[in-house]
């Protein structure tokens, strides 16, 4: 767990990032002063809202770098690349709020049956991957909260997430994920 000084440095980051990114179209370095637990290898997603609406949402599920590292290059693609929505322009800036998630590691959910998934998934602490072949799809914990979702309608939108049937959760080919985040949004 990441303290709350923490999250504020990397919501500030992720600001600077994408602002600097907007005005002058370069990846700012990481700060000297970076606490170190924030350079330890950590899943990190920055996602963008406007007026209550998503604007935009990118990050890596997996720690496969150090998370400052993450934050800077997740915060610039969620406002440049996310292609479900237009760049963030220079003059919108003002009135995009953004958040931070910390991710812990992706685990595999193990059952006998799948039906067993409904039981082992707690909406508000789990996320969840889906992945089947060359096919993945990810929610935050948050989303199943946002639209009052049960786990059957989480597990089905995040098949639908990756491209595939609602019900391919109940395929033995298909690898379900359960991971936590920490949230940090910005004052």
């Amino acid at each position: 767990m990441l303290s709350q000084e923490e999250g504020k440095f990397l919501v500030e980051l992720a600001r600077k990032s994408i602002e600097t990114y907007i005005k002058e179209k370069k990846i700012i370095e990481v700060p000297e002063k970076t606490p170190s637990p924030l350079k330890e290898n950590m899943g990190a997603f920055v996602t963008l809202n406007k007026n209550g609406e998503l604007r935009g949402c990118i990050g890596y599920p997996e720690p496969i770098k150090p998370l400052v590292n993450a934050v800077i290059e997740v915060a610039v693609s969620a406002a440049t690349t996310d292609p479900r929505f237009e760049p963030v322009s220079l003059s919108e800036l003002d009135e995009i709020q953004l958040e931070v998630s910390v991710l812990t590691k992706p685990q595999l959910l193990t059952v006998q049956s799948p039906v067993e998934c409904l039981e082992k998934i707690e909406i508000g602490r789990d996320g969840l991957i889906i992945e089947k072949g060359f096919y993945k799809g990810l929610l935050l914990p948050q989303v199943a909260v946002e639209w009052n979702w049960d786990a059957e309608e989480f597990l089905c939108n995040t098949c639908m997430k990756a491209g595939l049937a609602p019900d391919c959760w109940y395929d033995p080919d298909t690898e379900i994920y359960t991971f936590q985040d920490q949230i940090f949004p910005e004052e």
